[in-house]
C-alpha cells in the first residue's frame, strides 16, 4: 500500500469536460497524474463509487464547501477519484456542482488504485473491484499525508480532515 514519503504512482485518470478550452477537448481527456502533480499542491480524496449514497451525501460535499478553505490555505487543486467511468463522473460532477472547485477523475480501469494497494473488493455487492475510501495530500508529486477510512467508515478522509493537515 501506498505511504506517506511515496511518490504517487504513474497512471493516466480520464476527465469529462463539458467544454473546449486549455487544450481540452469536449468529452473524455487524459490526466496525467506524475505531470498534473508536479509542483502543486493536490488535496486527492477517493471513493467506492459516483452516485453511491455516503459519496454523494457526505464526501463530494464536504470537499465543495470547504473550497475556499482549502485554496486559501495552500491547496492548488482538489480531486475526487473513483472507479468509473469518464462520462460517469461527468454526469456526477454535473449533479454535484463541482466545476471550478472539484475536478472529477474517472480511474475506469481502476490501474491508479491497484498501482495505491488501496482497492476495495464490492464483486459480493455487483459491484467489481472499486477504491476503498481515501484522502491524500499530496505536494510536488510525494504523498505528504494519507487517511484510510475502516470497511464503511467515513472518518477521516472528510474535507475537514484534509484542511486540518493542510494547515499542519
Amino acid at each position: 500500500m501506498i505511504k506517506v514519503g511515496d511518490t504517487v504512482p504513474t497512471a493516466t485518470l480520464m476527465e469529462f469536460s463539458e467544454v473546449e478550452g486549455n487544450g481540452c477537448s469536449i468529452g473524455p481527456n487524459p490526466v496525467d497524474v506524475a505531470k498534473a502533480t508536479a509542483g502543486k499542491t493536490i488535496a486527492l480524496f477517493a471513493l467506492p463509487g459516483a452516485f453511491t449514497p455516503t459519496c454523494s451525501a457526505k464526501h463530494v460535499p464536504g470537499y465543495v464547501e470547504r473550497f475556499n478553505d482549502l485554496k486559501s490555505s495552500g491547496v492548488d487543486e482538489i480531486w475526487c477519484v473513483s472507479v468509473n467511468d469518464a462520462f460517469v463522473m461527468g454526469a456526477w460532477a454535473r449533479e454535484q456542482k463541482t466545476e471550478g472547485k472539484v475536478r472529477m477523475l474517472a480511474d475506469g480501469s481502476a490501474d491508479f488504485t491497484k498501482a495505491t494497494g488501496l482497492t476495495l473488493d464490492l464483486s459480493g455487492r455487483g459491484m467489481g473491484l472499486r477504491s476503498n475510501r481515501y484522502s491524500m495530500l499530496i505536494k510536488d508529486g510525494k504523498v505528504a499525508a494519507l487517511n484510510v477510512e475502516g470497511p464503511g467508515k467515513f472518518e477521516v478522509s472528510d474535507a475537514a480532515t484534509m484542511l486540518g493537515q493542510v494547515k499542519g
